[in-house]
């Protein structure tokens, strides 16, 4: 059974490839705390960031927007002293300002996932790429966006970021063509 190089040996970082890298998600909470993760990862390599998410969904309080967007500076410090999550005070502040944000999109006409998904026409791309040289780092919509979350007051949401949320979340399928899930991802977009 052959799959990306990127996960290398790690079983942690082979559980997340198989199962959840590349799976179209939907729900606005999961796509908001894969927004946040993501933006915790700047800087960072992802499999920190999988050998942390339990701590941080805890210290998070499970990345509820709700709870989040009211945290004041007694939170924060709290934060800044839990080895369990990327303590970075500007980080944790964008986390707080994106919930707010966040909770702004969803009192509004249109929700976070329904937002996003208008990016790709409510459709994931697939792409056929043999190598993984041929993966970009950001495109013209990761770049679009970024420029739109930004616009709604999100931070840490660039386009390199916003690239890797997109491949995480589904919004692209950038599996090697070779790779057991590139098929099993592409079939989870076709109409029923």
């Amino acid at each position: 059974m052959e799959r990306c190089a990127w996960p290398g040996e790690d079983p942690l970082y082979c559980a997340y490839h198989d199962e959840e890298w590349g799976v179209p998600e939907y729900d606005d909470r999961a796509l908001f705390e894969k927004l946040m993760l993501d933006g915790f990862q700047a800087g960072l390599a992802w499999i920190t960031i999988l050998r942390k998410r339990d701590g941080m969904r805890e210290a998070f309080d499970g990345f509820d927007p709700e709870i989040i967007a009211r945290y004041g500076e007694a939170d924060i410090e709290r934060l800044l002293t839990d080895a369990r999550i990327i303590r970075s005070r500007t980080k944790i502040n964008a986390a707080i300002g994106n919930a707010r944000a966040y909770l702004d999109i969803q009192a509004s006409a249109k929700p976070f996932s329904e937002r996003l998904w208008d990016f790709v026409d409510e459709k994931p791309v697939q792409n056929h790429f043999a190598s993984m040289k041929e993966v970009p780092a950001q495109t013209p919509t990761s770049e679009k966006m970024a420029k739109e979350l930004k616009r709604l007051g999100f931070k840490f949401c660039g386009p390199v970021i916003v690239y890797a949320f997109m491949q995480a979340t589904g919004f692209v399928n950038d599996h090697m063509t070779s790779c057991f899930c590139h098929a099993k991802v592409k079939a989870m977009s076709s109409p029923e």
